[in-house]
């Protein structure tokens, strides 16, 4: 809760917020006053017909499989073709040679807003996590959640992450979401956009369902283009406000994230939701360390997915990922950044690598959870855990062009051996050389091509002290 002191200054009328927008071209974002666009980043490209030739392909396609010496054709944003020597004379050739070439990667949870508090959390209990980002998240404005989503973004899309869920569980005033919004739509990456309560929130208060609401009305203005999709971040059964929260997102039609069974005190979330018939396919569940056999056997049951996140995981003790147990009954299952205040950075390449040493540590078996299913889960089954398997998530014809090309000629990465141990076992952020997100160059050579990362890191240094400084939080 903030005070009244800084409900005053945080407030902004809905009306001068929706009003003052102006619409950003084909990216249909509705910016706030406080953004500069051409602070951060430059105009977005349009889509190029490209072709990506001669790379070794992995598809993430059961009936197509991998491709060696193999290329991508991309037109209009979409993949047009996938194949050895393909012909497409007016394209844009992008040389694939030495690099693995596959989907970008999708992000299944991850606190944007957070980003600004990398490795804040202490080593005493009044400086944990909940305390830090409690305490501190109360005090940001607007362009504190701007900066932190275009850092977050930028960091994202040098990964290869192409995809991001932003759990955002800061939503102060509608300001706070759209300024969110307009970095996401600036930064070129493709996202869904939870709307959560304000940080330390009182349970018994709902959240802003009418600007949701209003949000849901309007989506074409803020969805970029269709890269953007909205979501509700929800805090589960914790009061009759939250149940309201969960029935207001479900007539929109929204899809649905919650954390639930995340350590021992929690137990029985899962099932608490089950017995009230509320899970379903439009449901995330993220964490479910604590889930028991029947809780697993309600959600397979039901459709509903689970985002896992190793490193955050372990690094606060809640214990250790079920990957195997929710594989096993069949519940779709991706993979979270979660808070860079507790994991670091944004790498699922290090997320891949910790999940299947997790479950093989588990198991006592080396062969438990193979690199290829690590990386499905990171590529198409990522995909389907947030319903968009339809769209991104494999390299086949007719989905969006999210492609990202490893180069497997850096020291970490030579020899060619195995490509989907390469890449879960080896590979870092640094070897991504190129990235397309719906069909626009994003990185290429190992820079990004789109954002001026000096500014972003700068901007987000300069807010990083500024909010700590109003906080109080040396």
């Amino acid at each position: 809760m903030t005070s009244s002191t800084d409900d005053d200054r945080n407030a902004v009328s809905r009306r001068a917020v929706l009003g003052g927008a102006l619409a950003l071209g084909a990216y249909g974002c509705s910016p706030v006053p406080i953004a500069r666009p051409s602070a951060s980043s430059p105009a977005m490209s349009e889509p190029r017909e490209l072709l990506i030739r001669n790379g070794y392909v992995l598809t993430m396609d059961a009936a197509l499989g991998d491709l060696p010496n193999a290329d991508v054709h991309v037109r209009d944003g979409r993949i047009v073709a996938v194949g050895p020597g393909l012909v497409a004379p007016a394209a844009e050739v992008l040389d694939a040679s030495g690099m693995l070439v596959l989907p970008g990667l999708v992000e299944t949870h991850w606190h944007l807003w957070t980003t600004l508090l990398r490795s804040l959390s202490g080593d005493r209990p009044e400086r944990g996590y909940f305390p830090t980002s409690r305490t501190v998240g109360a005090f940001y404005q607007p362009e504190d959640m701007y900066r932190a989503a275009m850092l977050s973004a930028a960091e994202a899309l040098h990964s290869g992450i192409t995809f991001v869920h932003d759990w955002c569980h800061n939503v102060r005033s509608p300001e706070f979401a759209l300024a969110s919004l307009q970095a996401l739509a600036e930064s070129g990456i493709r996202a869904r956009f939870s709307y959560g309560v304000p940080t330390g929130q009182a349970n018994g208060e709902p959240i802003d369902t009418p600007h949701m609401a209003e949000l849901a009305g309007e989506w074409e203005r803020h969805s970029a283009g269709g890269r953007l999709t909205l979501g509700l971040a929800w805090r589960g059964l914790v009061s009759e406000a939250s149940r309201r929260d969960l029935a207001a997102a479900r007539e929109l039609g929204l899809p649905v994230s919650v954390h639930a069974n995340n350590f021992p005190a929690s137990a029985g979330g899962i099932a608490m939701i089950a017995a009230e018939g509320l899970l379903g396919p439009d449901m995330q569940v993220i964490h479910a360390i604590w889930a028991n056999d029947e809780e697993i056997e309600a959600l397979a049951a039901s459709g509903a997915s689970v985002s896992l996140s190793p490193f955050t995981e372990l690094r606060i003790g809640f214990g250790m990922p079920l990957t195997g147990r929710f594989l096993a009954a069949g519940v779709p299952v991706g993979l979270s950044v979660d808070t860079p205040a507790l994991s670091g950075n944004a790498d699922m390449f290090a997320v891949m690598k910790a999940i299947q040493n997790v479950e093989n540590g588990r198991a006592n078996d080396e062969f438990a959870l193979p690199a290829r299913r690590v990386l499905e889960l990171a590529t198409v089954e990522g995909a389907r855990s947030m319903g968009l398997g339809d769209e991104i998530g494999s390299l086949v014809p007719g989905k969006r062009a999210d492609v990202i090309m490893v180069n497997t000629r850096a020291l970490n990465l030579a020899v060619m051996s195995d490509p989907a141990h390469l890449l879960v076992e080896a590979a870092q952020p640094a070897n991504v050389d190129t990235v397309l997100v719906d069909g626009r160059i994003v990185k290429r050579g190992g820079r990004l091509t789109q954002l001026d990362v000096d500014r972003i890191v700068d901007e987000a240094a300069e807010a990083h002290v500024a909010v700590r400084r109003r906080a109080g939080w040396s």
